[in-house]
């Protein structure tokens, strides 16, 4: 029976822990714990056996930490260890097996060393694995970044037609590492077909529940919780967690009341725990799950909902009407394409237009590295606006968000391209009014063929919450009279469906003088007849001032709050025609993470000053403002990472002057990175590495699963003052405290600082380190307290 069917008559039940229990009964378990399946299949049977004594009736398989990028240095194969794994748990005759599916141990995309299509295949491995060896359903979990998360579900669904839950975990801000919120999560994951959503590791339950309640606010599909059994102590050598079987169990029921439909457990809780949460709960009501009715568009970090509110939808990046733009592209640059997005971002659109539709340019190439750049540089959800099917797919793919796709219309022929696409990768459409006959002239035919695309989308599985529609702006120079009809289609779309409209406002004074008078009139008449997304240039100032009343006059700006505080001062809000707008600084461009501007900027400040005063002054400062506003949530972990890579560029060209001058290079110290004996996880490591290094330190990275005695020779060798440890598994921190102790034993002089999503402050003391680092940020500020000042060398 599919999950989804049978979460209406029951709540199911994961086990707890597998490594926690692993660690109690043997001394070494090795870098990939999977092996076990293997080499001690035995005693993975009876940790299952014990979790199927406990009452769970989804077991999951001991698989996962197996993907190919892990197993790349060992003799092992994915086919291997998943069968092994999947086949222990089927001997049991549990009710479910779940093939487990955990992160491939690095950062994908834009961010790691991994491409998109890169970690498709590796999960498709996985996936076609556990099919073949019978798992029942799939469960993708303890992801921290939705990209990666994408990757693992659109592998599931192209090779296999098993169920799939999908589960993130969140860290203290409600995000996730990468920086995506509940909401986010939801809309992504859901479009693309996931059948349930998830929250487990990274903390006890308590700590879940604020993340919960909105999971169960934004998803039409069941929600599964698999919290930790808590925080991780030392305890007489052992690593225990401090919530109680009680504890937890009284959350568990709380999460269970609140709508929660599959409950397990993840690090620390053992089968005591899962028969008590399941005794606990197993009798509470089930939570009717719902179809929740809102439309809304997502990048990887921020989603905006459409319709109840005016949002923008920016139209600048349009080589059709910007002849620098044209020419820019057909250099292969997208200098200009960084610089419109920044701008429009910062003149209040709040979803971008990508139009690259150029005839003698390869506009795939160009398209989807367009998306890759501007993702990377605004957190605005982005429209994908071509004719070409292929170009769509192609950018959808990869996308690490919700897109729009502009456009289909009422053709037969274009809504069998589009809406597959569509449907396969989870977007929103935005339906054109127009069909084999052309653009109606009358409203009510136009609202037919709204109707005829809004139902043809359902029939290939594309909600009608996932559409939007365009009336259609025609000129007022050449069909005066269908103005009315356009704006009369507004009012039947908002009445009638309820459904989110868009309008290209300024066709509307095509051919005629003084267009910035029609364009803004007009746009107040489509925003009072039902408007609520209009493309348009947010850098128009009497636009953007219309939209602004027209909030406040509306309603829709509670006491007219940001209306005041917009023309409080009267410099505010002035028009910033091309000619007003500077070039950016240096600090600026790092701040933005423009990093094709970076090097060239860096040279002309170097005609006039020194390299250190640049780096002091410049560098320095704008990775310290970035990395404040990442301490204060105003922006997350991919802001930080290109921001500091678009430092390296400016680093490289002062570094090179230098050299060419014979000065001393600029350095404050050298440090070592490694994840410690055991574990194969560098996630935090790598992000770490990029950060230090643009602060100016001198990075040693010795890898992965490291031994001591290797961290140690290295100290020696190059008089190491600074030490980084990282360790993502339970089943490694005591390797990690053990590092520690040989470390202080034969290099008393060195620092050690760690990290690592099963560390905290507590037990990074009780391990011996000398400070704990929470992200990439504060291992920055540990640095510069080791490091006190700049120094040449």
């Amino acid at each position: 029976m599919n999950i989804k069917e049978l979460l209406k008559k029951k709540r199911l039940y994961l086990d707890g822990a597998m490594g926690s229990l692993l660690q109690d009964k043997l001394d070494e378990i090795g870098p990939v714990p999977e092996v076990l399946n293997l080499t001690q299949p035995e005693l993975i049977k009876e940790i299952h056996q014990q979790y199927i004594n406990a009452g769970a009736n989804i077991i999951l398989a001991n698989t996962f930490g197996v993907n190919g990028y892990k197993l790349k240095n060992t003799t092992y194969s994915v086919d291997q260890l998943v069968t092994a794994g999947v086949k222990n748990a089927k001997s049991l005759k549990p009710d479910y097996v779940a093939l487990d599916v955990g992160p491939l141990g690095t950062l994908i995309g834009a961010l790691g060393e991994v491409s998109f299509e890169q970690a498709l295949d590796y999960f498709k491995e996985v996936v076609e694995a556990g099919d073949e060896a019978g798992a029942d359903l799939i469960v993708i979990e303890t992801m921290t970044d939705i990209c990666e998360a994408r990757a693992a579900l659109i592998a599931a669904k192209e090779v296999s037609d098993l169920p799939v839950i999908v589960s993130m975990t969140y860290e203290d801000n409600k995000r996730t590492l990468t920086g995506s919120d509940a909401l986010t999560v939801v809309n992504i994951l859901e479009a693309l077909g996931a059948d349930a959503i998830g929250i487990n590791c990274s903390t006890g339950p308590d700590g879940m529940v604020p993340i919960i309640e909105d999971l169960i606010e934004y998803a039409s599909v069941p929600i599964m919780v698999e919290p930790n059994a808590g925080l991780p102590q030392m305890v007489d050598g052992k690593t225990v967690y401090n919530i109680s079987i009680d504890e937890f169990t009284q959350y568990m029921v709380q999460i269970a009341e609140m709508g929660a439909l599959i409950l397990g457990g993840c690090c620390g809780t053992t089968p005591s725990y899962i028969k008590k949460m399941i005794a606990a709960t197993k009798d509470l009501p089930l939570y009717a799950v719902n179809e929740k009715w809102y439309t809304a568009v997502s990048s990887s970090t921020k989603t905006i909902i459409l319709g109840d509110d005016i949002h923008i939808i920016g139209e600048c990046i349009n080589p059709t009407t910007n002849p620098i733009l044209k020419a820019s592209l057909r250099q292969g640059d997208l200098t200009v394409v960084s610089q419109l997005a920044v701008e429009q971002k910062k003149d209040g659109a709040h979803v971008l237009d990508i139009n690259l539709g150029l005839p003698d340019i390869d506009e795939l190439k160009m398209m989807t590295e367009a998306v890759d750049t501007v993702s990377r540089l605004v957190d605005c959800p982005l429209q994908i606006d071509s004719s070409n099917p292929e170009v769509i797919e192609a950018v959808l793919r990869g996308y690490p968000g919700k897109a729009i796709i502009n456009s289909v219309n009422g053709k037969k022929s274009a809504m069998a391209k589009i809406f597959p696409i569509a449907q396969k990768y989870g977007a929103l459409v935005l339906g054109l009014t127009m069909d084999e006959t052309g653009i109606p002239s009358l409203a009510e035919d136009r609202f037919a063929i709204a109707k005829k695309i809004m139902a043809v989308g359902e029939s290939y599985g594309i909600s009608q919450k996932n559409i939007l529609i365009d009336a259609l702006v025609l000129t007022a120079s050449a069909q005066q009279a269908e103005v009315r009809e356009t704006l009369k289609t507004l009012a039947q779309l908002r009445e009638a469906l309820g459904v989110p409209t868009v309008l290209g406002v300024s066709n509307i004074s095509f051919g005629l003088p003084n267009r910035e008078l029609l364009n803004r009139t007009f746009l107040g008449m489509a925003l009072e007849a039902g408007l609520t997304t209009p493309i348009m240039n947010p850098g128009d100032k009497e636009m953007m001032d219309t939209i602004n009343a027209f909030r406040a006059l509306w309603g829709l700006d509670g006491q007219c709050i940001a209306y005041a505080n917009r023309y409080k001062e009267s410099s505010f809000g002035e028009s910033k025609s091309a000619a007003d707008k500077k070039l950016l600084g240096l600090k600026e461009i790092i701040e933005e993470g423009l990093s094709d501007q970076a090097a060239a900027a860096t040279r002309l400040l170097l005609e006039t000053r020194e390299p250190l005063d640049i780096v002091n002054n410049e560098i320095v400062p704008a990775l310290d403002a970035v990395g404040d506003a990442f301490e204060t949530g105003e922006c997350f972990l991919p802001h930080l990472i290109f921001a500091a890579e678009t430092a390296q560029k400016a680093f490289e060209v002062i570094k090179e002057t230098m050299q060419q001058t014979g000065q001393a290079q600029v350095a404050k110290g050298t440090i070592i990175l490694a994840t410690v004996e055991g574990d194969v996880h560098d996630i935090g490591k790598n992000i770490l590495k990029v950060i230090l290094e643009n602060y100016g330190y001198a990075i040693l990275d010795l890898g992965k699963d490291v031994k001591a005695e290797t961290i140690i020779q290295s100290i020696k060798a190059e008089q190491i003052q600074l030490v980084g440890l990282s360790a993502l598994m339970t089943t490694t921190v005591k390797n990690m405290e053990k590092i520690i102790k040989e470390i202080k034993t034969n290099c008393p002089q060195t620092t050690i600082m760690v990290g690592g999503a099963v560390l905290n402050p507590e037990y990074a003391e009780t391990i011996g380190a000398d400070y704990y680092g929470k992200d990439a940020r504060e291992g920055a500020g540990i640095a510069q307290k080791v490091f006190q000042s700049i120094r040449l060398v």
